[in-house]
């Protein structure tokens, strides 16, 4: 069964066994578990049930695997000629989670 979720201002399409990079479930710990509501469709071919906004009674069960940063970004500014550079650098918290089952 194929469900698209909503999470953190992103949407995904997944089905069972899925394993997703999102950013950090506050207060997460490998090995907890995470119910997912936000579900926008849910089934596939003439069996798809779409939500206006959401999906009533789905729920997408999904397991943290672990907690780790993305690799690092960096950005940097430079004004030609004129001895102005700045370099920065980011790295984003990820959370990698595995989807358990999708219900609904």
């Amino acid at each position: 069964m194929k469900a698209t979720i909503k999470t953190q201002g992103r949407q995904f399409t997944i089905t069972e066994g899925d394993i997703l990079k999102v950013n950090l479930f506050p207060g997460s710990k490998a090995g907890d578990t995470i119910d997912i509501t936000e579900v926008i469709m849910l089934g596939e071919g003439a069996d798809a049930r779409f939500g206006t906004p959401l999906v009533e009674n789905a729920c997408v069960k999904a397991t943290v695997l672990e907690n780790k940063k993305d690799k690092k970004v960096t950005i940097i500014k430079k004004k030609r000629r004129q001895g102005y550079k700045r370099v920065k650098g980011h790295r984003q918290q990820l959370s990698v989670i595995k989807i358990a089952s999708i219900e609904g």
